[in-house]
């Protein structure tokens, strides 16, 4: 696409620059405005590339490739297929949101609160373009500080525990990946007299089996931490429960992502055969984490704390869809990832907006809350009802083909994983159950107001998504057959005998020439 206009950077960098203006505006009224229509022009320049993807395209898109350092092979290169298309649309779609729906929450240091959400955003969306192993590691790092500073400066009352438990679990997996990201760089210019980060030239590489073992692993710590696949997990419902809602959201929505989509954009494509190695292994972790976060998610009080394990559970089911190695779970899989980041992210928007009300988030201290917020209630039931996979919201299209593609690859790992969908029919209903039937036993809750029309504004593009999704997933299916597809091939293909590069070169050669 050589001679066109440079969308992805524009995505990427647009998030930044209202950032950096954000410093110089003298109004924190102003600073907050400038954010929301800052991430809604991102939002509207993703749709772009969106609407304008080849679906019919294995390779790359939107490709742009520039010289960054070039003694050490560095560029400054990015490009995306249907996944990672995908995941940028989600995260331009949720930011914008959760800044709206932190317009009177957040009352203290405004300013700051929305510069670290569009540095957040810059670096999300990097993650998901990069090509440049280098460049994506950059700006991996890149969101580790805001999402610190969201959860230690505008958390909870241990915000400051939780926020050094988040960055010091997921420095631990950055810091293996790098060591890895370095391996490869010295095998490949050992090899071949060539310094490159660039992911397809680096999937050219034959690496022999024991290599192969250990630089998977090392990739795959770093992503399963930020899944995070049990036992990893430990620090995401500290996070969860600390940060104030739109980090919860953005946490759930994307940032848990980063770590399914390093799975599918170098753990298999670079590793096939340590991948088919290891995939009994990570299934079996995958399955322990769906039936333990359901499990956990059932005896909890505290209703943010309930969402966080859930989450647990429904990743669990995002790997056991990547590691089955079959088109149906991979697609599977990546819906799931999505779906996740809508039900999800709109359950924290709904335990924030009570939480705003009540300054309370014990299902102790609700009850018969359909009586005074009939509208809330509503859209409540609705998202829980998306969350536990009912037919025709999007959480049952991402589920079923998980299932159907594991059940194909390993019949046992499937059947137990299917248990995890009744459990969270029980956690949720009997959450809501608690929370929004019965008799109003709360003074405090007889003046609760039902939702506003900024909710609303929130909300209701997020049920739009979802009913969609769930009706029609084909547009969405559509853009990640050729990726998904490519991926197999590549794995079930390379995996014996480590020859040339098929699959993901055919899916990420440039269609462009680098320029210089």
């Amino acid at each position: 696409m050589a001679g066109t206009f440079p969308f992805l950077s524009a995505m990427i960098f647009l998030p930044a620059l209202g950032a950096m203006l954000g410093f110089l505006i003298a109004s924190d009224e102003l600073v907050k405005r400038m954010a929301l229509v800052t991430s809604l022009l991102t939002f509207l320049a993703s749709l772009i590339p969106f609407f304008a993807f080849d679906p019919s395209l294995a390779a790359a898109q939107f490709v742009e490739s520039y010289a960054w350092v070039p003694l050490l092979g560095i560029r400054y290169e990015i490009g995306i297929d249907g996944i990672s298309l995908l995941l940028i649309v989600l995260t331009t779609f949720l930011v914008p949101l959760s800044i709206l729906a932190s317009w009177e929450s957040i009352t203290t240091r405004r300013r700051e609160f929305m510069i670290s959400m569009l540095f957040l955003e810059t670096g999300m969306i990097g993650v998901f373009a990069a090509v440049d192993l280098f460049l994506f590691y950059v700006f991996w790092e890149a969101t580790l500080i805001p999402m610190y500073f969201l959860i230690g400066v505008w958390g909870g009352p241990q915000r400051i525990y939780a926020a050094i438990k988040f960055i010091l679990y997921t420095m631990a997996g950055s810091l293996l990946m790098l060591v890895a990201i370095l391996a490869l760089y010295f095998l490949y210019r050992q090899a071949t007299g060539e310094a490159t980060f660039n992911l397809f030239q680096l999937a050219r590489l034959e690496l022999s089996s024991s290599a192969q073992w250990w630089l998977f692993w090392a990739f795959f710590l770093a992503f399963a931490i930020k899944v995070p696949l049990f036992p990893f997990h430990t620090w995401l419902p500290d996070a969860h429960v600390e940060a104030p809602t739109a980090g919860s959201v953005i946490l759930a929505g994307v940032l848990l992502k980063m770590g399914a989509y390093g799975f599918l954009r170098f753990c298999l494509p670079l590793f096939p055969h340590a991948s088919l190695r290891a995939a009994e292994v990570i299934a079996l972790l995958a399955v322990i984490g769906i039936i333990y976060g359901a499990a956990m998610a059932l005896v909890q009080a505290d209703i943010k704390r309930l969402v966080a394990y859930s989450s647990v559970s429904h990743l669990g089911f995002v790997v056991l869809g990547i590691f089955a190695f079959n088109q149906t779970a991979l697609d599977g899989a990546v819906l799931q990832m999505v779906n996740h980041g809508l039900s999800t992210g709109a359950l924290f928007l709904l335990v924030g907006m009570l939480y705003d009300r009540r300054h309370s988030r014990m299902i102790a201290d609700f009850g018969g809350l359909t009586q005074v917020m009939p509208r809330f209630a509503a859209i409540f039931m609705l998202v829980t009802l998306a969350s536990i996979g009912l037919p025709g919201l999007n959480g049952f299209v991402g589920e079923f083909l998980v299932l159907l593609g594991a059940f194909q690859a390993m019949p046992v790992f499937a059947s137990v994983a299917a248990l995890g969908i009744i459990l969270a029919a029980v956690y949720m209903l009997w959450m809501y159950q608690r929370t929004m039937f019965g008799e109003l036993t709360h003074a405090a809750n007889k003046s609760l107001a039902d939702v506003t029309a900024r909710e609303l504004a929130v909300l209701v593009p997020v049920i739009l998504v979802i009913v969609w999704i769930g009706v029609y997933p084909r547009p969405f299916l559509a853009r990640i057959d050729a990726a998904t597809k490519g991926i197999v091939e590549r794995v079930m293909t390379e995996a014996p005998g480590q020859k040339a590069m098929r699959g993901v070169e055919r899916l990420w050669r440039p269609t462009a020439a680098p320029v210089e």
